[in-house]
């Protein structure tokens, strides 16, 4: 197996049916990964990427679940398992972002935002973790957010449970480096994906004329980062967090 190939690995993409996980999966499958397409709701997305996939001769299955609900993923990681053998390769993409002020930070917003960021990233990564432990491998990419490493007044919520994603990457990296399993992550800024479909033009605008590079990115650009942290090409790299921000996390 060359350093740039996935052939015959198995990878989790969860939320990829949409954005960021749909890139990741058409990359990760164009590598020669066996691709597992997470979808929570929109089982219409998925099966579109997955469609994709097939149609480029790749493999790839749908397999639907919460990712805040444990016994959704124990069932989900079971059904990939199933279908397309144990999971070597795990990228934790599901996400939600609301674009609030604190006032609009209720209780409601604040849990189920970190339920799902943060809590599901771990559900997920223990339920391949202990795996990976005992086969001597695996390599987790988790999809982080300059909003972690940068103040969000307008994404409160969001920007601590990325911050949170941030510190399970560098802990986790460090217990587990000893198994041949390497944690890292990547975080993106401004990217051209329907997680924005909440943010006005002019707060985008506002946001792109900060940008050192002055544009959004694109999806493929976080999965090209995504698909090197997984490959052998990063085999010294762990406990890192990759930023494709156009620079505006060097901003003050």
């Amino acid at each position: 197996m060359s350093e740039l190939s996935l052939q015959g690995r198995t990878v989790l993409v969860t939320g990829g049916g949409r954005g960021i996980g749909r890139a990741c999966c058409q990359r990760l499958a164009a590598d020669g990964a066996k691709v597992a397409i997470n979808y929570r709701t929109n089982a219409a997305a998925a099966r579109q990427t997955e469609q994709i996939i097939q149609d480029g001769g790749g493999t790839a299955c749908v397999v639907a679940g919460d990712v805040s609900s444990a016994d959704q993923v124990h069932s989900m990681v079971a059904e990939v398992t199933e279908k397309l053998g144990t999971i070597d390769l795990l990228v934790n993409n599901a996400g939600i972002f609301d674009y609030a002020g604190y006032a609009e930070t209720t209780p409601q917003l604040w849990q189920r935002t970190l339920d799902v960021n943060l809590t599901g990233t771990y559900l997920v990564t223990w339920a391949v973790l202990e795996g990976m432990v005992e086969r001597k491998f695996g390599r987790i990419v988790n999809i982080a957010s300059i909003a972690g490493l940068r103040a969000r007044p307008m994404s409160i919520a969001y920007a601590v449970s990325k911050a949170g994603v941030i510190a399970l990457t560098k802990s986790l990296s460090e217990a587990v480096a000893g198994h041949n399993v390497r944690v890292n992550a990547v975080a993106p800024g401004l990217i051209n994906t329907e997680i924005l479909n909440g943010v006005s033009r002019s707060a985008l605008d506002k946001l792109v004329q900060a940008t050192p590079i002055p544009r959004m990115g694109e999806p493929s650009e976080i999965a090209d980062l995504v698909a090197f942290l997984l490959s052998e090409q990063s085999s010294f790299t762990t406990g890192q967090t990759l930023v494709a921000s156009g620079g505006r996390v060097l901003l003050p």
